[in-house]
């Protein structure tokens, strides 16, 4: 994957990824096919911060039913970014 592709898809908006804006953790939704490597890169480029480390988490496809007709959930992966202390990404903080 290029960095002119968006490895970022969105950010994750909850009450927990909310919480951890001050310990400086972010999450987003990323590429599947995006790895730790290329989202360091890709967010201390596009953001100009500093990046501590990065926790990826795969979330599986689940099984739906609407009445007779049978489908699936759309696979998914989250990246949740540390920053290095004194860092803020205030794209995101500002969703906040």
């Amino acid at each position: 994957m290029s960095m002119t592709d968006e490895i970022i898809l969105a950010p994750i908006i909850t009450e927990k990824s909310s919480a951890q804006i001050a310990n400086d953790k972010y999450h987003f939704f990323v590429a599947t096919d995006a790895n730790k490597i290329e989202i360091r890169k890709f967010i201390e480029k596009k953001f100009k911060v500093s990046v501590d480390k990065v926790n990826l988490v795969k979330v599986v496809s689940k099984k739906k039913r609407r009445g007779k007709y049978v489908g699936k959930t759309a696979q998914r992966k989250k990246a949740i970014v540390t920053l290095k202390a004194g860092s803020v990404i205030e794209t995101v903080k500002e969703m906040f």
